[in-house]
């Protein structure tokens, strides 16, 4: 039948195996034995009962769950009581011992029952004898000449009584007149082991001449290698467990810990919302589904006793785990037999751990700061030593300790999401087409410790077909840093609009970035350094030109066709946010098909090499331009980044076009009102050639109303252009710096309508400030939504 591990057993305890009723239950549950003893006490013959389900002796079906709710360790086995139903259909309460037995395919139970009220009398003589001996091992010595029987405590691990001693019960003890023992003062302890010891002492009280006390006593100190052994693993935990923010990372170091120190098996589940980093949300964590977020077995050959990362483990209302949660306890159960209750989605995984002889498990409810945010599972079956009370409170140590340091990654983690999530929902979602440029880009944020950035890219267009291109850095990391990406990026969009040149954009940012710090100073004691770094080039595909600023940024690379890699030597301007120094642009003539790269400092500073070897690496990357933009992206990424970038890394890359020079239409215009008409009539004939006779009259309206306002109001030369883009874009150039300015003319006047009317038939109009004067344009959309063919 194999090893019972069943408790040392006391003469006169009533649920002794040769005093208690007996029966052996099965790996399937059923009743295998049934002693002379059980049919006294339940009144079944054994023929009534053999190969029926033990628990259908119980008197109601959650009589079970409730017994083992307060059950308690003994030795090897458990104590409990339960409700049965007697063969004459009374309810009998009985008290059980329940001790697993290792059979070949599992382990069985030995149950041994009594009635609860001889139960509760021993109970109560056990209590008196541990008062009596203050829980000590206590033996004796006496010369009087009756003799004194020696009383033993079964745990003092020394040397016990003969097989023969006579064991006097309580009641005998109590009645008897017991002479008081009084210690002498402790010296010099002898036949001291690690950790445990035997301090005597000697007295000889008398009383008329007769000794009538205990001539020597013997009292074993407990030993403390345990406890140390406890303390060193608790220690332990305190090292390994929350070494980083990542959740995770966090609970797979709390299984690592728990196996095989104290289980064969622990699994980790967490309430759905916090089963991962990117999945931890701002809602509460208590309730819901349960998810495998981790799990560690001692034998990797045993898949079934392991719930894959991620898959629900959807545990019965019943089960250990449930109980453990709506409690918020934790619960120490055996396994008793195959049943459903312990996963509903898998009966058949309880009936796999028998197979493997599980014996007991135990449940932790995972709990931080008032926020329960999953249950931890332990199993034993290769350690031969169920669960106890004092494995109880130690993994309860660990699971409290281990619970602050997941909840310190899962309060990060949703940190992190929603600076992530701001980040992500200030970049644009998706860059826009434009017949100037080829584009492609990479956002890679930063590992979780080091916490989101507040890098950014963006395209934006511009009048005349061109087109910026904008990188920028913003100094720190979190959610401050993400919101004042987006604060800058809307302002850059903004002053883009007004088609400033690159370097007096960058200098109203940095009147920006100055206002922000202010604000931030102003609203808190301690303030917040608020810096950025930016690169902005406009490329014009009609001149091919590439006009660039920046500001603290690097210099960006220019992949041309038929020559290296190169890195113009653009003024570099203070980073955004000192104030007071100036911003300067350089132009770039750029060829067809070559490759523009705009990028962060986190590109080439990622690797713990030398900057150097960043842009040598960046070289390579860009080489051999005429490669698909993806492509090179992906080359970006492989040769210059690590697995996890300690800063958040941006870049965007361009591939240029010319425009080609039968789409553009440029005119002359005298100073003289009379050349209006002329002008007017050669616009008609260059959208007669292109196809476009649909836009003839709104055309000759814009012609009419920008020439005419450039003649009467402007100085100097005086030019019209026409641009067939996505759209018809119509440029008057002078050389004044006034800007015209539309309003809203009474009806008694007879004129001032011009550019509402212009407003009014153009998709879009605005002015633009030159080196040489201003221009003013409006676009028109092609009126069948189509990009002509490029020739």
């Amino acid at each position: 039948m194999g090893r019972t591990n069943m408790a040392h057993e006391h003469r006169g305890d009533p649920l002794g195996i040769t005093s208690a009723a007996v029966a052996l239950v099965d790996t399937h549950g059923l009743i295998k034995y049934w002693s002379a003893a059980a049919q006294n006490l339940l009144g079944y013959a054994a023929a009534e009962v053999l190969r029926r389900p033990a628990t259908s002796l119980l008197l109601c079906e959650d009589a079970l769950t409730s017994a083992w709710s307060g059950a308690r360790r003994v030795g090897a086995g458990w104590e409990a009581e339960v409700t049965v139903r007697h063969s004459t259909g009374h309810p009998l309460e009985v008290a059980l011992r329940a001790c697993p037995v290792r059979a070949g395919n599992g382990s069985e139970w030995l149950i041994a029952a009594c009635d609860i009220a001889a139960s509760h009398r021993w109970e109560l003589d056990q209590a008196v004898v541990r008062t009596l001996l203050k829980e000590r091992a206590l033996t004796g010595t006496g010369p009087d000449e009756e003799p004194r029987p020696p009383w033993v405590n079964p745990p003092a691990g020394m040397e016990g009584p003969p097989q023969d001693a006579p064991v006097l019960p309580p009641s005998t003890l109590c009645a008897r007149r017991m002479p008081s023992v009084v210690d002498a003062p402790a010296g010099p302890a002898t036949g001291l082991g690690r950790g445990q010891g035997t301090r005597r002492s000697s007295r000889r009280p008398a009383n008329q001449g007769k000794a009538l006390g205990p001539r020597s006593t013997a009292v074993a100190v407990p030993s403390y290698d345990e406890a140390r052994e406890r303390l060193a693993l608790i220690n332990e935990a305190g090292q390994r467990i929350g070494t980083t923010l990542d959740l995770d990372h966090t609970v797979r170091e709390l299984a690592e810990v728990l196996v095989p120190e104290l289980a064969d098996f622990a699994a980790i589940d967490l309430f759905q919302g916090g089963l991962t980093a990117k999945e931890v949300t701002g809602e509460p964590v208590t309730g819901g589904a349960l998810r495998r977020a981790a799990n560690l077995s001692i034998h990797e050959e045993h898949p079934e006793v392991v719930v894959a990362i991620g898959e629900p483990t959807r545990y019965p209302a019943r089960s250990p785990q449930r109980r453990c949660l709506e409690a918020g306890r934790s619960i120490l159960d055996p396994v008793l037999a195959p049943t459903t209750w312990w996963l509903a989605d898998d009966p058949l995984r309880l009936e796999k751990l028998h197979r493997i002889g599980v014996h007991t498990h135990l449940t932790v409810p995972l709990r931080a700061r008032g926020v329960t945010m999953g249950v931890v599972t332990l199993l034993r079956w290769e350690n031969p030593d169920a669960f106890d009370e004092d494995d109880q409170l130690l993994v309860e140590e660990l699971v409290a300790r281990a619970a602050v340091c997941v909840d310190n990654a899962r309060r990060f983690a949703r940190e992190h999401n929603a600076a992530l999530t701001l980040q992500t929902s200030l970049l644009p979602p998706d860059l826009p087409d434009h017949s100037a440029v080829e584009l492609a880009y990479r956002y890679l944020p930063t590992d979780a410790e080091a916490g989101v950035g507040g890098d950014w890219f963006d395209v934006i267009p511009l009048s005349g077909a061109r087109v910026a291109l904008v990188v920028g850095d913003v100094v720190g990391h979190g959610i401050h840093a993400a919101a004042s990406m987006g604060r800058l990026r809307a302002a850059v969009q903004t002053l883009a609009d007004l088609d400033l040149p690159p370097d007096e954009l960058l200098a109203h940012v940095d009147d920006l970035v100055l206002r922000l710090a202010d604000e931030a100073e102003a609203a808190t004691d301690d303030p917040m350094v608020i810096g950025a770094t930016c690169v902005y080039a406009v490329y014009d595909p009609i001149s091919g030109k590439l006009n660039v600023a920046r500001a603290g940024h690097p210099s960006p690379a220019i992949a041309h066709l038929s020559e290296p890699v190169e890195f113009p030597d653009i003024p570099a301007g203070p980073p955004l946010g000192l104030g007071g120094l100036p911003f300067e642009s350089a132009e770039i003539e750029v060829e067809e098909g070559s490759v523009i790269a705009l990028y962060t400092d986190g590109l080439i500073e990622a690797s713990d090499r030398d900057v150097d070897v960043g842009f040598e690496r960046l070289c390579f990357a860009l080489a051999h331009p005429d490669r698909p933009l993806e492509e090179i992206c992906d080359t970006m990424v492989r040769s210059l980044l690590p697995d996890h970038p300690h800063d958040d890394v941006a870049f965007l890359i361009a591939r240029t076009h010319r425009l080609p020079l039968d789409r553009v239409a440029s005119w002359e215009v005298p100073c003289d009102p009379r050349a209006v008409h002329d002008v007017r009539c050669e616009a008609v004939r260059q959208l007669t050639e292109w196809g476009l006779e649909d836009l003839a009259f709104t055309t000759e309206l814009i012609v009419s109303e920008l020439v005419t306002n450039a003649i009467r109001h402007a100085s100097g030369p005086t030019a019209l252009r026409l641009i067939l883009d996505r759209s018809l874009i119509c440029e008057v150039s002078d050389a004044s710096n006034t800007s015209p300015h539309m309003r809203r003319s009474p009806i008694t006047d007879e004129g001032g309508r011009g550019l509402f009317l212009v407003a009014q038939v153009a998709q879009r109009w605005g002015t633009r400030y030159t080196g040489t004067g201003k221009t003013v344009w409006a676009e028109q959309p092609l009126p069948s939504g189509d990009v002509p063919p490029r020739r």
